[in-house]
Formats: C-alpha cells, sequence, structure tokens
C-alpha cells in the first residue's frame, strides 16, 4: 500500500489540474514537457507536469491545488533563462515539482494615459514597450534582441536590468500576489492600488477584465520603480557593489521574490519617450547581429 500511495497522490493531482486547464494544457509526456523545462541558457531538470493556465482565476485554482498536495511550483513566463529560476536545476528535489507557465495569460491595463501600467504574468517587455510608444511613453528598460520574449512579471521577480540610471531595475512596490501562510493555505494580498473584492475568484476576474472604475484606482505613496537607483549606482566610495543580483535593498513583496510568491500582477511606472536618442555598436558586431536577425525574422 505503501508504495502506490505517491503514485495514486499524484494521479489525483494531474486530475484536478486537467479539471482546471483542460486536458490539452497540462502536459506530462516527456517531449511535450522538453521546451519548458530546459532553460535557454542554463538549467534542466524533469517535472510531474507542465501546467499552462488561461485566465487569473486558473491560476489562483492551480495553485491552490498545488499547495493543497504539497507540490513545488515553478512559475515560468517565457524562459528566456537571463536570470534563471524558471525551470528545475537537476533532480534532488524532495517533493514533486509542477511548471505553471503563464505565456497564455497576456494583458495589461493603462492608468492616467499610460504613467501607470498593470502588467498581468505573460504580458513581454516587448508588448509593453510598443503598446507605451503609442502614448509617447516608455517602460523601465528599453529591450534588445537578446531577450525580446522577456516578461515584465520574470523581470519584476528578479530585480533585472538597471541600464538606464534613471530609472533603474525592474521594481515596484504595486503588486496583486498570492503566499502560503504558516497554516499552509494559499492567500491572496493585494497591494496593487486597485479596490478588489476580498474573495480571490471575483477579485481576479475583475482585475483581468479590467472591470474596475477610475473611482476603485487609488494612488498610493507606493513606488512604482526604484527611484533611488539614480544616487546609489553613482556612489563609487560604497564598500558594497552599486547592482548585483538579489540586492536585499530591492526586495519588496514582488519585487526581487525570485519565485516565492505567485505573483497575479503588479503595477509599473513607465516614463516619458527620449526624443533625441542613439546607439553605438561596434562595426563587426553589428553586421553579425543583423544577420542573425535576417535569419530569424
Amino acid at each position: 500500500m505503501h508504495l502506490t500511495e505517491p503514485t495514486s497522490r499524484a494521479d489525483r493531482v494531474l486530475v484536478l489540474l486537467r479539471q482546471i486547464v483542460g486536458t490539452p494544457h497540462v502536459l506530462v509526456a516527456p517531449h511535450a514537457t522538453a521546451p519548458y523545462t530546459k532553460g535557454y541558457r542554463f538549467g534542466s531538470g524533469k517535472v510531474r507536469a507542465v501546467v499552462r493556465p488561461r485566465t487569473l482565476v486558473e491560476l489562483w485554482r492551480v495553485a491552490e491545488t498545488c499547495v493543497a498536495a504539497n507540490q513545488i511550483m515553478i512559475v515560468q513566463a517565457a524562459n528566456t533563462g537571463l536570470t534563471g529560476g524558471s525551470t528545475p536545476d537537476g533532480d534532488t528535489y524532495d517533493r514533486p515539482i509542477i511548471l505553471i507557465n503563464t505565456r497564455r495569460l497576456r494583458g495589461m491595463h493603462l492608468l492616467c494615459g499610460g504613467e501607470q501600467v498593470i502588467c498581468l504574468p505573460g504580458t513581454t517587455l516587448h508588448k509593453l514597450e510598443t503598446t507605451l510608444a503609442r502614448h509617447g511613453r516608455e517602460p523601465h528598460s528599453v529591450i534588445g534582441s537578446s531577450c525580446i520574449g522577456a516578461s515584465v512579471l520574470g523581470g519584476i521577480s528578479n530585480n533585472s536590468g538597471g541600464a538606464l540610471v534613471q530609472r533603474g531595475p525592474a521594481y515596484t512596490e504595486m503588486a496583486l500576489f498570492g503566499r502560503v501562510t504558516e497554516e499552509g493555505r494559499l492567500e491572496l494580498v493585494n497591494r496593487l492600488g486597485i479596490k478588489l473584492d476580498p474573495d480571490p475568484i471575483k477579485a481576479l476576474a475583475r482585475l483581468e477584465s479590467g472591470a474596475f472604475s477610475a473611482e476603485e484606482i487609488e494612488w498610493p505613496d507606493a513606488k512604482g520603480h526604484d527611484d533611488r537607483y539614480v544616487d546609489h549606482v553613482r556612489d563609487v566610495t560604497a564598500d558594497t557593489p552599486a547592482r548585483f543580483n538579489q540586492d536585499p535593498s530591492r526586495w519588496y513583496d514582488a519585487s526581487g521574490c525570485a519565485g516565492k510568491l505567485v505573483v497575479f500582477a503588479v503595477r509599473v511606472d513607465s516614463f516619458p519617450a527620449e526624443k533625441a536618442v542613439a546607439s553605438f555598436m561596434w562595426a563587426p558586431i553589428a553586421r553579425r547581429c543583423w544577420r542573425i536577425c535576417g535569419a530569424i525574422f
């Protein structure tokens, strides 16, 4: 009996997940899970299943199921491998892994003419950049060809970026996320600055559809970008590096959470588009980049 219990429990989890997202979006065969379980740059390992929710409510129910079954969750967006952590790393885990891919959860809501934006888990930085361009604005980072698929939430979770000193790395203090309580229950925490129903299902459905009024949008003192970075990075006399991964000074709820939370949405600042810009690249590298881009597109 002891030998069959883990298999039975795992099968029950898969049944529940299929009921939530549909059988085609619960992948278990190695050839089907491989594109999700191997990082583009590094990291790989086995998972019990790859789950692809379509709505925030489905994401919540998948996360609830995993918590109740004591499964490890890895939440993944584009799996660009820029910062790591979006795939298993080896086979030394003590519990089964459910990898939740959020690329189907794309969407954003512009606030105040695009001065701030609410981004859902699968929203890419490229999509955010092109959307804001129509309003004469830009996100915290202007991407290059190496990370054209990178997600906004992936950057927030790992504090990525920081090349533009006036804007800093990906950071916000306004987010909607799930965390596991000491009692082992998943709870929804709303620090997004949007008045939502305390019931998670109702709150997530309303947020995703954008069914909130201007009166329900709050403008708290919470920051939508790291406005201290411009001074921090110029402190050349400091004893510590100005920029490094997992800098505790940039940990705040979803920001820098590195997968310890299930993030449903973040609210970030945008910036007026620069009027006069120029790019400089060493000629041989430029020619190589153009050849690569031409082969891809």
